[in-house]
């Protein structure tokens, strides 16, 4: 996947962090070890000076197996020594080696020249933050979820509000409980202010508990991205909105019909649809408009790819939000 050159330097400063904040904090106790045993940085230098003896003996090119023996001798029993100044003053080996968040890397972001796991996962992390930063992804829970604001009255010839929007929460609560990247797609359909954003935030709330990489965003903002990019194709402004939203563990495009109509970003949105559901990547789609209304925006093949491969939650009621801003059920 490619990452705009901000993610790539993003990435690059906290290797840089984690890799100082580790060696610095193994100073911080190496110095602090030296001031309660001071024999021990004694013994330290002595090591170092018997390797640099060995090095020195071999460039010579003489017989020199006698002299590496001797030196080799007193190297480890140096080591020893220092080993048992270490126990006796309550350090460990640890204690004074830079304990780094990733062992195979040392922080650096490469081994033997190959990006670690660890740097990857890293510019995964600030790429989805990034695309995130104006998404309220910490604010809704199932808990805070309240049935109370639908109608409990009986409607001919279906469930009341309320007994519909139970059946919702719950099938959407399993849904989260039971998240893994086989989890199917959800498509939620209702007027505005009916929970839908509540519901899809909830479910990625869940789904980052568990680990999983989610991206949320209303349908117009991902389009102005996606426009930004595509008139944008400098190495500061790298394309990798497409990708993330193709790629990523869960998708939440939210609001879908009310980004801004144009053949580029319709067929850019068909295209991530299409190509998450190729690769069987969750996805949760919300709108205010009717299955009429979008196949009139869009098109036929385009509504039908939805139906076709999602969940229908229709959710019904009246706007919930503005019966909490009068307090009223």
């Amino acid at each position: 996947m490619g990452y705009s050159r901000q993610v790539y330097i993003e990435a690059e400063n906290e290797l840089n962090r984690r890799h100082s904040e580790a060696v610095s904090r193994a100073q911080r106790r190496l110095d602090a070890f030296y001031a309660a045993c001071p024999e021990a940085e004694d013994v330290r230098r002595r090591i170092a000076s018997t390797a640099s003896q060995a090095a020195k003996a071999v460039l010579r090119g003489s017989d020199v197996r006698a002299s590496l023996e001797s030196l080799k001798a007193e190297n480890l029993s140096l080591q020893r020594r220092f080993a048992e100044l270490l126990a006796e003053n309550g350090f460990t080996r640890a204690d004074i080696e830079p304990q780094y968040a990733c062992p195979k890397c040392e922080d650096t972001g490469y081994v033997d020249g190959r990006m670690c796991s660890c740097h990857r996962a890293l510019l995964r992390q600030i790429a989805y933050e990034s695309l995130n930063r104006i998404s309220p992804l910490t604010l809704s829970t199932f808990e805070d979820f309240s049935l109370d604001y639908y109608s409990d009255e009986p409607v001919a010839g279906r469930r009341s509000d309320r007994e519909q929007m139970r059946y919702i929460f719950n099938y959407c609560k399993r849904y989260a409980d039971n998240f893994s990247e086989k989890s199917g797609n959800l498509f939620f359909t209702g007027a505005t202010g009916l929970g839908k954003t509540h519901l899809s935030l909830a479910i990625a709330a869940a789904a980052i508990d568990k680990g999983y990489g989610v991206v949320y965003g209303t349908a117009q903002n991902f389009a102005i991205s996606l426009e930004r990019e595509r008139f944008a194709r400098s190495e500061e402004n790298g394309g990798d909105t497409l990708d993330l939203l193709n790629t990523c563990d869960l998708l939440i495009l939210d609001d879908l019909g009310m980004e801004i109509s144009s053949s580029y970003i319709t067929a850019m949105l068909y295209s991530v649809i299409d190509t998450r559901i190729m690769l069987a990547k969750p996805t949760i789609i919300s709108t205010n408009l009717s299955m009429q209304e979008l196949e009139k925006r869009y098109n036929e093949r385009f509504v039908s790819r939805v139906l076709g491969f999602y969940d229908r939650m229709p959710f019904r009621g009246k706007d919930i939000r503005a019966k909490r801003k009068f307090g009223r059920h």
